[in-house]
């Protein structure tokens, strides 16, 4: 019998990018009609009974925890989630599991895998990992102070870049683009986890691919498909933001 598969995310863009890689990962699998809010999701679950759902904690209506407390004992339920470190180890003792937002295509893989083994056996208690969940969310985040200078490569040369002279990060391949004013370099940090680490110095990431000094940002417009760019003091680029990260230039 074929797993059924429902969706529920706020973000069209993140349920189509989701529904593409579980069709590649799991072709065996049937993927139900997609939930843009909770209510939806509830509605859905109980006319169509699916035995996995992938569910974003943060969404109108029910929220994800709302929803995983309320399927039963029926569906393998796996969080979409940027919530915090101590919230992810409450999942991680629940023994199911968990996406963080951009998913990851290697990652989806490894939970198909372990769905595929867990649809075989009962779903763990819900109504108790939801509440450990939103318990260890309300808990403190630890952050660590960000760097004063960032150490990159140009060719055989390793610069020493201030980061109060960088504009801009941006994801290439296995490295992360530096631009500062008068230097380009490459790092091997990943974009995702430098975002981490700069949220607290001045950075924002705008897009999967892009993270800013907010210090640069000297216009954040929207163009006639409305979608929202960026513009800089003093340089040319355009950074795209993406929907996700729209609520940051409020009133755009």
């Amino acid at each position: 019998m074929k797993p059924r598969i429902l969706i529920a995310d706020d973000e069209p863009l993140l349920r189509a990018e989701l529904r593409q890689l579980l069709t590649a990962l799991w072709p065996e699998a049937e993927l139900l009609p997609d939930a843009a809010d909770g209510f939806e999701a509830l509605r859905l679950a109980r006319e169509m009974a699916p035995d996995v759902a992938f569910l974003d904690i943060r969404m109108p209506g029910l929220d994800g925890l709302q929803l995983a407390a309320a399927f039963g004992s029926r569906t393998h339920v796996v969080f979409v989630t940027a919530y915090n470190e101590h919230a992810l180890a409450a999942f991680e003792q629940g023994a199911h599991d968990y996406l963080l937002k951009p998913v990851d295509a290697a990652r989806l893989a490894r939970t198909v895998e372990r769905l595929r083994g867990r649809l075989l056996l009962p779903p763990p208690d819900l109504r108790r990992i939801a509440a450990d969940v939103r318990a260890a969310s309300t808990a403190p985040l630890q952050v660590a102070p960000a760097p004063s200078w960032i150490q990159a490569s140009v060719g055989q040369a390793v610069h020493f870049i201030d980061l109060c002279d960088i504009l801009y990060f941006v994801a290439e391949d296995k490295y992360t683009r530096v631009v500062a004013q008068e230097l380009e370099a490459h790092i091997r940090t990943p974009l995702k986890e430098l975002a981490e680490t700069l949220e607290g110095g001045g950075f924002w990431q705008v897009h999967r691919s892009y993270v800013v000094a907010v210090k640069r940002i000297a216009a954040a417009v929207r163009d006639g498909d409305n979608a929202m760019w960026l513009s800089l003091r003093g340089h040319g680029a355009r950074l795209p933001v993406s929907q996700r990260f729209q609520h940051r230039f409020k009133g755009m």
